[in-house]
């Protein structure tokens, strides 16, 4: 009885490392991550991200690509000034409000 188990495990595996090989192959599983990268203007400064130096939430305005014009919010770290121009390779996702004060 044990030995028809063990053999009935080997078997799913091998079956399920084929199937992985067969995706590989067909190409699915990977994702296309563009590598452009479109130009936003920081329009305005929303408010602050956690309780330590985690960062600022900013209005942007994409200047190129296929959202430009569009007026969106995103996570920003590290230094800037509204005016500055920021490189964002997605421009489709816009992050959550924040729940703290405004600033």
């Amino acid at each position: 009885m044990a030995k028809k188990k063990k053999s009935n495990k080997i078997k799913k595996a091998k079956k399920q490392k084929t199937a992985i090989k067969k995706q590989r192959k067909k190409g699915k599983g990977k994702e296309e991550i563009s590598d452009h990268a479109y130009p936003a203007k920081i329009m305005e400064i929303v408010g602050k991200m956690g309780t330590r130096e985690g960062g600022k939430q900013v209005r942007v305005k994409i200047l190129a690509g296929p959202d430009s014009g569009k007026v969106m919010r995103r996570n920003v770290l590290g230094p800037f000034r509204v005016g500055d121009v920021l490189m964002l390779k997605e421009t489709e996702i816009e992050a959550s409000p924040t729940k703290g004060r405004k600033r």
